[in-house]
Protein backbone atom coordinates (compact mmCIF):
# COMPACT_ATOMS: atom_id res chain seq x y z
CA UNK A 1 0.00 0.00 0.00
CA UNK A 2 1.42 3.38 -1.00
CA UNK A 3 1.50 6.32 1.37
CA UNK A 4 -1.03 8.14 -0.84
CA UNK A 5 -3.43 5.20 -0.78
CA UNK A 6 -3.05 4.85 2.98
CA UNK A 7 -3.74 8.56 3.50
CA UNK A 8 -6.77 8.40 1.22
CA UNK A 9 -8.10 5.35 3.02
CA UNK A 10 -7.69 6.99 6.41
CA UNK A 11 -9.43 10.18 5.28
CA UNK A 12 -12.29 8.20 3.76
CA UNK A 13 -12.64 6.17 6.97
CA UNK A 14 -12.70 9.40 9.01
CA UNK A 15 -15.41 10.83 6.75
CA UNK A 16 -17.49 7.67 7.08
CA UNK A 17 -17.19 7.55 10.88
CA UNK A 18 -17.92 11.26 11.32
CA UNK A 19 -20.91 11.05 8.99
CA UNK A 20 -22.26 8.07 10.90
CA UNK A 21 -21.96 9.95 14.19
CA UNK A 22 -23.70 13.09 12.91
CA UNK A 23 -26.34 11.67 10.55
CA UNK A 24 -29.99 12.60 10.94
CA UNK A 25 -32.51 9.78 10.74
CA UNK A 26 -35.80 9.85 8.84
CA UNK A 27 -38.04 7.15 7.29
CA UNK A 28 -36.55 7.94 3.88
CA UNK A 29 -33.00 7.77 5.28
CA UNK A 30 -33.63 4.45 6.97
CA UNK A 31 -35.35 2.95 3.92
CA UNK A 32 -32.51 3.96 1.60
CA UNK A 33 -29.87 2.65 4.00
CA UNK A 34 -31.67 -0.66 4.54
CA UNK A 35 -32.18 -1.17 0.82
CA UNK A 36 -35.89 -1.92 1.27
CA UNK A 37 -38.19 -2.13 -1.73
CA UNK A 38 -39.34 1.16 -3.22
CA UNK A 39 -43.02 2.00 -2.67
CA UNK A 40 -44.06 3.84 -5.84
CA UNK A 41 -47.05 5.36 -4.04
CA UNK A 42 -44.61 7.43 -1.97
CA UNK A 43 -43.38 9.34 -5.03
CA UNK A 44 -44.75 12.30 -6.97
CA UNK A 45 -44.53 13.01 -10.70
CA UNK A 46 -42.57 16.29 -10.53
CA UNK A 47 -39.42 17.50 -8.78
CA UNK A 48 -39.98 20.68 -6.79
CA UNK A 49 -37.06 20.48 -4.32
CA UNK A 50 -35.42 23.96 -4.58
CA UNK A 51 -31.94 22.58 -3.88
CA UNK A 52 -32.12 20.31 -6.92
CA UNK A 53 -34.74 22.02 -9.14
CA UNK A 54 -34.94 19.60 -12.06
CA UNK A 55 -37.97 21.25 -13.65
CA UNK A 56 -38.28 20.24 -17.34
CA UNK A 57 -36.78 22.92 -19.56
CA UNK A 58 -34.13 23.98 -17.03
CA UNK A 59 -30.56 24.22 -18.31
CA UNK A 60 -27.21 24.53 -16.52
CA UNK A 61 -23.85 25.16 -18.23
CA UNK A 62 -20.54 24.54 -16.45
CA UNK A 63 -16.93 25.24 -17.39
CA UNK A 64 -14.16 23.18 -15.85
CA UNK A 65 -11.37 20.65 -16.11
CA UNK A 66 -11.44 16.85 -16.18
CA UNK A 67 -8.70 14.40 -17.16
CA UNK A 68 -6.44 17.37 -17.83
CA UNK A 69 -8.76 18.85 -20.46
CA UNK A 70 -10.85 22.00 -20.46
CA UNK A 71 -14.49 21.10 -20.93
CA UNK A 72 -18.00 22.51 -21.13
CA UNK A 73 -20.73 20.53 -19.41
CA UNK A 74 -24.37 21.16 -20.40
CA UNK A 75 -27.06 19.74 -18.11
CA UNK A 76 -30.74 19.79 -19.11
CA UNK A 77 -33.82 18.64 -17.23
CA UNK A 78 -35.87 17.15 -20.05
CA UNK A 79 -39.56 16.46 -20.53
CA UNK A 80 -38.73 12.77 -20.96
CA UNK A 81 -39.55 10.33 -18.19
CA UNK A 82 -38.74 6.72 -17.45
CA UNK A 83 -40.72 4.29 -15.29
CA UNK A 84 -38.30 2.60 -12.88
CA UNK A 85 -39.63 0.26 -10.20
CA UNK A 86 -43.06 1.82 -10.76
CA UNK A 87 -41.74 5.35 -10.16
CA UNK A 88 -41.96 8.06 -12.84
CA UNK A 89 -38.44 9.48 -13.07
CA UNK A 90 -37.34 12.71 -14.76
CA UNK A 91 -34.58 12.24 -17.36
CA UNK A 92 -31.70 14.70 -16.99
CA UNK A 93 -29.27 14.99 -19.89
CA UNK A 94 -25.58 15.72 -19.19
CA UNK A 95 -23.19 16.24 -22.12
CA UNK A 96 -19.50 17.12 -21.64
CA UNK A 97 -17.48 18.46 -24.58
CA UNK A 98 -13.94 19.65 -25.32
CA UNK A 99 -13.57 22.06 -28.24
CA UNK A 100 -16.90 20.83 -29.57
CA UNK A 101 -16.01 17.13 -29.32
CA UNK A 102 -18.25 15.04 -27.08
CA UNK A 103 -16.30 13.46 -24.23
CA UNK A 104 -19.18 11.96 -22.29
CA UNK A 105 -22.93 11.69 -22.72
CA UNK A 106 -25.11 10.72 -19.77
CA UNK A 107 -28.79 10.45 -18.94
CA UNK A 108 -29.62 10.42 -15.23
CA UNK A 109 -33.00 9.54 -13.71
CA UNK A 110 -34.35 11.33 -10.64
CA UNK A 111 -37.65 11.29 -8.74
CA UNK A 112 -39.04 13.07 -5.70
CA UNK A 113 -40.86 11.41 -2.83
CA UNK A 114 -43.91 12.85 -1.08
CA UNK A 115 -41.70 14.36 1.64
CA UNK A 116 -39.71 16.32 -0.94
CA UNK A 117 -36.50 14.24 -0.96
CA UNK A 118 -34.93 13.73 -4.41
CA UNK A 119 -33.88 10.17 -5.20
CA UNK A 120 -31.43 8.93 -7.83
CA UNK A 121 -32.69 5.90 -9.79
CA UNK A 122 -29.85 5.33 -12.24
CA UNK A 123 -27.87 6.54 -15.21
CA UNK A 124 -27.00 5.56 -18.74
CA UNK A 125 -23.53 6.83 -19.53
CA UNK A 126 -21.12 6.68 -22.46
CA UNK A 127 -17.57 8.06 -22.43
CA UNK A 128 -15.80 8.47 -25.79
CA UNK A 129 -12.05 8.05 -26.22
CA UNK A 130 -9.93 6.99 -29.21
CA UNK A 131 -12.94 5.63 -31.04
CA UNK A 132 -14.05 3.51 -28.09
CA UNK A 133 -17.18 3.84 -25.97
CA UNK A 134 -16.98 3.09 -22.26
CA UNK A 135 -20.35 2.44 -20.63
CA UNK A 136 -19.04 1.40 -17.22
CA UNK A 137 -20.85 3.12 -14.38
CA UNK A 138 -24.26 2.71 -16.00
CA UNK A 139 -26.88 1.27 -13.67
CA UNK A 140 -30.63 1.20 -13.05
CA UNK A 141 -32.50 0.58 -9.83
CA UNK A 142 -34.01 -2.90 -9.74
CA UNK A 143 -31.55 -4.36 -12.26
CA UNK A 144 -28.83 -6.76 -11.06
CA UNK A 145 -29.48 -5.79 -7.45
CA UNK A 146 -29.05 -2.03 -7.97
CA UNK A 147 -30.90 0.23 -5.53
CA UNK A 148 -31.82 3.93 -5.66
CA UNK A 149 -30.47 6.40 -3.15
CA UNK A 150 -31.26 9.85 -1.83
CA UNK A 151 -29.49 12.64 -3.71
CA UNK A 152 -30.83 15.64 -1.79
CA UNK A 153 -33.05 15.99 1.27
CA UNK A 154 -36.18 18.11 1.22
CA UNK A 155 -34.82 20.24 4.06
CA UNK A 156 -31.02 19.92 4.05
CA UNK A 157 -29.35 20.07 7.45
CA UNK A 158 -25.80 19.65 8.66
CA UNK A 159 -25.23 15.96 9.31
CA UNK A 160 -27.33 14.65 6.43
CA UNK A 161 -25.58 11.65 4.93
CA UNK A 162 -26.88 9.26 2.31
CA UNK A 163 -25.88 6.60 -0.14
CA UNK A 164 -26.81 8.22 -3.45
CA UNK A 165 -26.67 5.05 -5.53
CA UNK A 166 -25.87 1.39 -5.20
CA UNK A 167 -24.73 -1.24 -7.64
CA UNK A 168 -21.96 -3.24 -6.02
CA UNK A 169 -18.64 -2.61 -7.71
CA UNK A 170 -20.09 -0.09 -10.18
CA UNK A 171 -22.00 2.71 -8.43
CA UNK A 172 -21.45 3.39 -4.72
CA UNK A 173 -21.36 7.19 -4.29
CA UNK A 174 -22.21 8.72 -0.91
CA UNK A 175 -22.53 12.27 0.35
CA UNK A 176 -22.29 14.14 3.63
CA UNK A 177 -23.70 17.65 4.08
CA UNK A 178 -21.29 19.62 6.27
CA UNK A 179 -22.38 23.30 6.07
CA UNK A 180 -25.29 25.49 4.98
CA UNK A 181 -23.59 28.89 5.05
CA UNK A 182 -20.77 28.60 2.54
CA UNK A 183 -19.64 31.48 0.31
CA UNK A 184 -19.78 30.55 -3.38
CA UNK A 185 -18.36 32.70 -6.14
CA UNK A 186 -18.69 31.33 -9.68
CA UNK A 187 -18.99 32.99 -13.12
CA UNK A 188 -22.80 32.89 -12.83
CA UNK A 189 -22.87 34.82 -9.54
CA UNK A 190 -21.92 35.13 -5.88
CA UNK A 191 -23.89 33.46 -3.09
CA UNK A 192 -23.57 33.47 0.70
CA UNK A 193 -25.72 30.59 1.89
CA UNK A 194 -24.61 27.64 -0.20
CA UNK A 195 -24.87 24.06 1.06
CA UNK A 196 -21.54 22.23 1.09
CA UNK A 197 -21.40 18.49 0.56
CA UNK A 198 -18.49 16.08 0.41
CA UNK A 199 -18.91 13.10 -1.91
CA UNK A 200 -16.91 9.92 -2.05
CA UNK A 201 -17.05 6.23 -2.97
CA UNK A 202 -15.25 3.21 -1.60
CA UNK A 203 -14.53 2.32 -5.23
CA UNK A 204 -12.22 5.37 -5.46
CA UNK A 205 -10.79 5.75 -1.95
CA UNK A 206 -8.40 8.53 -2.98
CA UNK A 207 -11.10 10.75 -4.51
CA UNK A 208 -13.25 13.20 -2.56
CA UNK A 209 -15.35 15.90 -4.24
CA UNK A 210 -16.53 19.17 -2.73
CA UNK A 211 -19.86 20.43 -4.09
CA UNK A 212 -21.80 23.63 -3.43
CA UNK A 213 -25.58 23.88 -3.89
CA UNK A 214 -27.62 27.08 -3.94
CA UNK A 215 -31.34 27.18 -3.25
CA UNK A 216 -33.32 27.79 -6.44
CA UNK A 217 -30.39 26.86 -8.68
CA UNK A 218 -28.85 23.58 -7.58
CA UNK A 219 -25.20 22.63 -8.04
CA UNK A 220 -23.03 25.70 -8.73
CA UNK A 221 -19.53 24.38 -8.07
CA UNK A 222 -17.67 21.05 -8.00
CA UNK A 223 -13.99 20.87 -7.01
CA UNK A 224 -11.89 17.83 -6.16
CA UNK A 225 -10.79 18.01 -2.52
CA UNK A 226 -8.58 14.97 -2.97
CA UNK A 227 -7.54 13.01 -6.05
CA UNK A 228 -7.07 14.05 -9.69
CA UNK A 229 -7.81 17.72 -10.33
CA UNK A 230 -11.38 18.21 -11.50
CA UNK A 231 -13.44 21.39 -11.48
CA UNK A 232 -16.82 22.58 -12.72
CA UNK A 233 -18.19 26.09 -12.20
CA UNK A 234 -21.64 27.30 -13.23
CA UNK A 235 -21.49 29.89 -16.01
CA UNK A 236 -25.19 30.06 -16.99
CA UNK A 237 -28.56 28.88 -15.75
CA UNK A 238 -32.03 28.97 -17.26
CA UNK A 239 -35.18 28.03 -15.36
CA UNK A 240 -38.57 28.06 -17.16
Amino acid sequence: MTRKTLAGGLLLSLLAVTAALTMRHSPATDAARAGTAVDASNFVSHITNPWLPYRPGSRWVYRGIKDGQDQIDVVKATHRTKLIEGVTCTAVSDIATHNGTVLERTTDWYAQDTAGNVWYFGERTAAYENGHIDRSGSWQAGVHGARPGIFMNAHPAVGDTHRQEYLRGEAEDQYWLVDLHQHASVPYGTFHHAALTLEWSRLEPNVIDRKLYVRGIGDVSEVSAQGPRETAFLISFRHP
